[in-house]
């Protein structure tokens, strides 16, 4: 397909001129007279490359320029000008624009700026979709009262500088969490650096953190910037926390406090800034009584915490999980596009996913490889998956089964607290807005008991 160019200019020689040159190149040529024919095209054209004049009749070339970056933060625009000055040509640059032409139009010179600018349009296209492939590949997916609140809790802490703690099971999407609260914050366009402190051995993790010099172990064969240096400006998340060596915890907390680091074998103090975000799924609480964790870093990484619900507690996201992985393993994956049948849904949603939504993920890219049809059933379900022919040989039965057996535990637990409900919310460490959902689903009232 031909590139797509619009050439904004109230006289119509020059019109006609840049349409001629660009033709013969082999583009698709459109012309508008003014500013505000210019917008009305834009939407429906979406050019790779405008040519805008600085100097036109009603609504000037910079002000154009201004409302066309505001429609499309994306447009590569080329001022052009045949009474160019340099305070004209900087305030172009900083509104955006991608270079700036002087008229008379040098041939040569024009066709360089082309080839320059769709080859920066490409870039900036290819990059788009990369961040969009990659903020659906890490949605937070689901509508249930437990994962809308830690949605809240995202939109209220993201935007500040506030350290989190993230806590849940293996597999809930504490790194999803992580990202969310990167995406959330002013540092968005900065690095987000990961580290896994449980896969990293102890005796390599300060260096890893910290970064060291040449010649401090062996090696240590020049010197490395640590991951905190790595994330300066951004963010760094720290996953598995509890896993870390005592020594480096300690190492970790100096950090926190001043805002440097030190190389491992190095003397020089470097200030960095970057936000900390760390998750475990670990009870801190019993670490720091087994002295496995320091309690004074646990307040320095506990400012905020949000804990990450278990699958099972929100069965109801899993149609639209499943619809969220069957999409996203299809177009990243090459994986067949295939249709979840409702029993097939049903059957899911009735399993005990012990793995939590890592576990579902796995489950629904192994129904789409292995299913023999274009639609996922429930027979698929009960014979690809492990203690399918046992736990859903009928899955409204096992649901029935686990609705009956939560209601009866969840009525206990309120008897036992005397109806009050934050106090039952808390020993169950359950939102209260989650429980009171669950109260409403179940008809729960003291007359039950």
């Amino acid at each position: 397909m031909s590139p797509r160019i619009l050439v904004v200019d109230d006289e119509p020689g020059i019109r006609q001129a840049l349409k001629q040159v660009l033709e013969y190149e082999g583009m698709d040529v459109r012309g508008a007279a003014s500013g505000g024919e210019a917008l009305t095209i834009y939407p429906e054209l979406r050019p790779e490359l405008v040519f805008l004049d600085v100097k036109m009749a009603g609504l000037d070339g910079l002000e154009t320029l201004n409302r066309l970056r505001a429609l499309d933060p994306g447009s590569v625009i080329v001022m052009i000008s045949g009474h160019a000055t340099i305070a004209t040509a900087v305030e172009a640059t900083h509104a955006g624009a991608f270079d700036f032409l002087e008229k008379p139009l040098d041939t040569d010179r024009l066709l360089v700026t082309v080839r320059n600018a769709l080859s920066h349009a490409q870039l900036v296209g290819e990059n788009t979709r990369l961040r969009d492939t990659v903020d659906r590949r890490h949605a937070m997916v689901g509508e249930s009262g437990a994962i809308t609140e830690v949605k809240a809790l995202i939109a209220a802490v993201g935007p500040t500088a506030a350290r989190v703690l993230i806590t849940g099971e293996n597999g809930t999407g504490k790194e999803l969490v992580a990202r969310a609260l990167h995406l959330a914050s002013p540092r968005r366009d900065r690095a987000f650096v990961e580290v896994n402190c449980a896969a990293i051995p102890s005796e390599l993790i300060e260096s890893e953190l910290f970064g060291h010099v040449k010649g401090s172990f062996t090696g240590a064969v020049a010197d490395r910037p640590g991951t905190f240096e790595q994330a300066d400006g951004g963010t760094l998340f720290l996953d598995e926390v509890g896993d870390m060596s005592l020594s480096a915890q300690a190492k970790l907390l100096r950090v926190l406090q001043e805002g440097v680091v030190t190389r491992v074998g190095g003397s020089k103090a470097i200030r960095v800034d970057v936000r900390v975000l760390a998750a475990t799924n670990k009870d801190i609480g019993a670490e720091i009584a087994e002295s496995r964790f320091r309690e004074d870093l646990y307040y320095r990484l506990n400012v905020v915490e949000i804990e990450v619900p278990p699958l099972r507690n929100r069965l109801e996201d899993v149609s639209l999980l499943v619809a969220h992985f069957g999409e996203t393993l299809s177009a990243g994956g090459g994986l067949p596009r295939k249709q979840f049948a409702d029993d097939a849904v049903r059957r899911l949603r009735a399993r005990p996913w012990p793995g939590n939504v890592r576990e579902l993920r796995n489950a629904v890219e192994r129904l789409l490889i292995l299913s023999p049809g274009k639609v996922v059933t429930g027979a698929d379900v009960s014979r690809l998956l492990p203690g399918g022919d046992d736990a859903e040989a009928d899955g409204r039965s096992f649901e029935t089964f686990r609705q009956d057996t939560e209601r009866g535990f969840l009525l206990k637990q309120l008897k036992e607290n005397d109806w009050n409900i934050s106090e039952t919310a808390r020993v169950l460490k359950m939102p209260r807005s989650n429980l009171y959902k669950k109260i409403e689903r179940y008809g729960l009232s003291r007359e039950s008991t």
